[in-house]
């Protein structure tokens, strides 16, 4: 590891335990606070809620899909009505409909 690593994972939770997720996460953001990239591909909002960034396409599957929807913070994406991700990440971060969105860390 030379904290210059991009890695790309591509739906990493398929198949996995609730507490298998938990220690990807450990080792994901181990990488991240080591300097490298992390890019992961994942329709888990366990997994997403915890992202430093998200981009959301959409906004449909396939043939509908494809086009840039929401970008930003969970709570960016959360706060974007048109974003089906958004919807699952407002229930997951405990935002109620019309509550002003929690801003991020500096």
């Amino acid at each position: 590891d030379t904290g210059r690593t991009l890695y790309i994972l591509d739906e990493p939770t398929t198949g996995l335990h609730f507490h298998d997720i938990k220690l990807l996460l450990e080792v994901l953001h181990r990488l991240r606070d080591a300097g490298n990239s992390v890019v992961v591909i994942e329709h888990n909002v366990d997994v997403i809620k915890t992202a430093d960034w998200i981009v959301d396409l959409g906004p449909e599957g396939g043939d509908g899909g494809g086009h840039l929807v929401a970008e930003g913070t969970p709570e960016q994406v959360a706060a974007n009505k048109a974003s089906y991700t958004g919807q699952s990440l407002r229930q997951a971060l405990g935002i109620k409909p019309g509550e002003p969105r929690r801003r991020a860390a500096a």
